[in-house]
């Protein structure tokens, strides 16, 4: 009897851990990358078919419309893109061939460096810092890496 209630008293400290016997300390810290790259991106949209009544409204159409394709470039360099396909065989033929393309994502803190005409086209050249998109990631989510533990 005695050497069960010893092997229980023990499995019981066991699974207790060392949470009851020991207190601990946790300093945390914030790991940098080593380096931040810029990105870049140029987005192109036509002049001509954009809505409006005039040659001026037509620009700023394309103007607004150009500077969205820069988003969505930066948006494939930073989240990449979603592919899918889909090819129909009858027949041992193949038949329907089916792409999309998808780009899903947040981009914060890219500037406009220029926005000029081309031919019949306006173009709009984005640049995004890692290095302010690391800042604005921070300064949101306060990331936290374990520096030190200290028990007591």
């Amino acid at each position: 009897m005695l050497r069960h209630t010893a092997i229980i008293l023990f499995v019981l400290v066991g699974l207790s851990g060392c949470s009851t016997v020991f207190d601990k300390h946790v300093e945390y810290g914030v790991q940098q990358p080593d380096n931040y790259p810029i990105l870049r991106a140029i987005g192109y949209a036509p002049i001509a078919p954009q809505p409006g009544q005039s040659s001026e409204q037509k620009s700023i159409m394309a103007m607004k419309a150009s500077k969205i394709e820069a988003y969505r470039e930066l948006a494939e360099q930073v989240y990449g893109q979603q592919v899918k396909g889909n090819t129909s065989i009858a027949n041992a033929v193949a038949g329907d061939d089916h792409l999309q393309a998808k780009v899903q994502g947040i981009i914060r803190g890219a500037r406009v460096t220029r926005s000029y005409v081309v031919g019949d086209s306006y173009a709009t050249e984005l640049e995004l810092d890692m290095k302010l998109v690391y800042d604005l990631y921070i300064t949101e989510t306060k990331p936290r890496k374990v520096k030190k533990v200290t028990y007591y």
